[in-house]
């Protein structure tokens, strides 16, 4: 669904581990990060002397960057250090509050997946009653804020809610589609290079 070109350019600090990882035989400064375009969780190495706070906004892109040396790896969410992910959700809600019309967008124009099983349906809690009620609206007016999809479908729960929980959701890579993430496959030998892939 989404092509392997496409790189974080912004993400926040889930954790700064200014001695890097007690268990690990080096010492070296380490960042856990999670990316504001689809949600990759990485490790990386801030610059020398930089300090890094859970929360911050980080540049990560390809030019000069500010306080990040190199990304290590794309992670998972058990390579997560237990204060990561306590912030992991707090972090999703901030992404899909600040990009609102994004996903406010995903309830105006989200389709099928197949003849029995409509992908708004993926969201939790919304089952054949709500998604008919969204579809009802939305073909009546295109919803134009979160606030707008609760006043105007019954009995709806906090629509930025249901996302960041679909998305804590396929983080943890047991789904079987994925709407807002990159699904996570190990690999080998990442983090090579100077700029770190991933």
């Amino acid at each position: 669904m989404l092509g392997e070109e496409k790189r974080e350019e912004y993400a926040l600090v889930l954790d700064f581990l200014s001695s890097g990882k007690s268990f690990s035989g080096r010492s070296e400064p380490l960042a856990q990060l999670i990316g504001e375009e689809w949600f990759t969780l990485l490790e990386a190495v801030p610059k020398p002397g930089a300090s890094l706070k859970a929360g911050e906004r980080v540049y990560i892109g390809k030019d000069e960057r500010e306080k990040v040396s190199l990304i290590k790896s794309r992670i998972s969410v058990d390579e997560l250090t237990q204060t990561a992910k306590n912030e992991l959700p707090n972090m999703v809600m901030r992404i899909v509050k600040e990009r609102e019309k994004k996903f406010v967008d995903v309830f105006n124009n989200a389709g099928p997946l197949n003849i029995r099983e409509h992908s708004l349906e993926l969201l939790p809690g919304i089952g054949k009653k709500h998604l008919e009620a969204i579809l009802k609206a939305r073909g009546e007016k295109k919803f134009e804020s979160f606030k707008d999809i609760t006043e105007r479908v019954s009995l709806m729960q906090d629509p930025a809610k249901l996302i960041t929980d679909r998305i804590v959701n396929e983080l943890h890579g047991t789904e079987r589609f994925y709407m807002f993430t990159k699904p996570y496959v190990r690999r080998e030998g990442y983090g090579g290079g100077g700029r770190g892939r991933y």
